[in-house]
């Protein structure tokens, strides 16, 4: 059933952990489908899903009957249904992502919070004499910022040498991904080192690529690398997710991102049969209840756990579609490369990887004659189009180049140093990255370029 409260369906029994049974219903409609979206600003031409994902109205409606059975009776909900409701959430992540069973999965905040609980055991590793100080720990060079923080914070700070992959970009093909990493690897082992740790991305936030993330792993314990760390923050919902066959140690994915949850959720998967299952703790709980890191991320005092108890909800959302999740995976893959390859011929640019290295999200090079040379560069130009253009994307500034690789140029021969990263999701709409088209087309003609714009140092600077 799914995870509704009381009042609403027939009440949870303590203990119930299958996964939601099926319920036939009607596919959704398109007239169905606006509705679940009409809280979303129609003014704006909304292409970044993304970043912060979406959540449809239903399962919105389902987190507000959760908080308010909290409102109702604080003590009711905490001792009789908040635990069968994220044991059934965590029985459906499981479910969709091949785990053995809940117990291998956590629910936690997002895949920050995730990569922190990793890297505080690995910091405590070293910490103990179980790793060398100057032991190794891999990622790569597009990690996302702040899992790259708490490798710092963690494990660098407890005596780890970090090496990064430099991963090419625009990238070619998924071989290009795997030599970069293969050299990386060779360097992280150089003089004898132990690679204690790899961090791979599953899919990078930016710029977006699908990373060959199964063939990485197999290197890593081909080469002896003592623990593998997933990060999926990208993953679920948009590319089809199976723990067991990719093997890592750890794998984290946001649910709020592509699989219709409310921010802030996610899950971190480790094997229950794993020897380290019992020693990983959450930052912020006491492991006083003895049950694991599932058990103690279900304990965070009094968090609003709303977000974590419907993810059954959200995987009827998907239900409705016929096909369900991998059909709507695949539906936003192919406009994706739709609409970024005809972003890319009206600018005369190009994408940036191939479309089999492409989920939902895809990178198109804008004109060079923009002049993005910096990442603040890419921030005024985001906002130019937010507040000028009514357009919500992101924008990269690509300041580097593998050794060897020369900076891509657009039909008129000018260096691409900005690309946008357009999403799609089930709400979105040709029209939208018509209009994204159109405003580049437009700062284009009128002569825009970021060499013209005001630096905060005061100064113009010239391209």
């Amino acid at each position: 059933m799914a995870s509704a409260p009381p009042g609403d369906q027939a009440t949870p029994e303590d203990g119930d952990t299958a996964a939601p049974a099926k319920r036939p219903r009607a596919p959704i409609t398109e007239a169905e489908l606006r509705a679940e979206f009409a809280h979303h600003d129609r003014a704006v031409a909304r292409v970044n899903n993304g970043t912060f994902g979406c959540c449809p109205a239903s399962v919105l409606a389902a987190r507000a009957r959760w908080q308010r059975l909290f409102l109702s009776q604080p003590d009711a909900f905490y001792f009789h249904y908040l635990q069968p409701g994220l044991a059934r959430s965590r029985a459906a992540v499981a479910a969709a992502v091949g785990a053995g069973d809940a117990s291998e999965v956590s629910l936690v905040d997002n895949a920050t919070t995730a990569a922190a609980i990793v890297m505080q055991h690995v910091a405590w590793s070293f910490a103990e004499g179980a790793f060398a100080r100057g032991d190794a720990v891999l990622m790569l060079h597009y990690t996302y910022s702040s899992v790259k923080k708490s490798i710092h914070a963690y494990v660098a700070r407890a005596g780890a040498t970090v090496v990064e992959v430099p991963l090419p970009f625009p990238v070619a093909s998924p071989g290009a991904v795997v030599a970069e990493f293969r050299a990386a690897l060779a360097l992280a082992k150089a003089g004898g080192r132990s690679v204690r740790l790899a961090v791979i991305d599953h899919i990078t936030s930016m710029p977006s690529v699908l990373i060959p993330v199964k063939e990485l792993v197999a290197i890593c314990r081909e080469e002896g690398v003592d623990k593998v760390f997933v990060d999926g923050a990208h993953a679920i919902g948009q590319v089809p997710i199976d723990v067991r066959d990719i093997g890592a140690d750890f794998y984290t994915s946001n649910l709020h991102k592509w699989f219709f949850c409310p921010s802030a959720v996610a899950f971190l998967h480790i094997r229950k049969d794993h020897p380290i299952a019992s020693q990983l703790h959450h930052p912020v709980v006491s492991s006083e209840y003895g049950n694991g890191l599932p058990m103690e991320s279900a304990w965070i005092g009094v968090r609003d756990y709303s977000c974590q108890l419907v993810v059954p909800d959200a995987v009827d959302f998907m239900r409705r579609f016929e096909g369900g999740i991998e059909e709507i995976s695949r539906h936003n893959h192919d406009k994706v490369i739709e609409m970024g390859m005809m972003l890319a011929e009206t600018w005369g640019t190009f994408l940036g990887s191939p479309p089999e290295m492409c989920g939902s999200m895809v990178m198109i090079g804008l004109p060079g004659c923009l002049c993005i040379d910096s990442d603040d560069d890419a921030m005024r130009v985001r906002d130019m189009l937010r507040n000028d253009f009514k357009v919500e994307v992101p924008i990269f500034h690509n300041s580097r180049s593998v050794e060897g690789q020369e900076m891509a140029k657009d039909a008129n021969g000018d260096q691409v140093t900005g690309y946008v990263r357009i999403s799609h999701q089930v709400y979105n709409v040709s029209e939208e990255y018509e209009v994204l088209r159109d405003a580049v087309n437009k700062l284009v003609l009128d002569g825009f370029s970021c060499s013209k714009l005001l630096r905060p140092s005061g100064k113009v600077l010239s391209h």
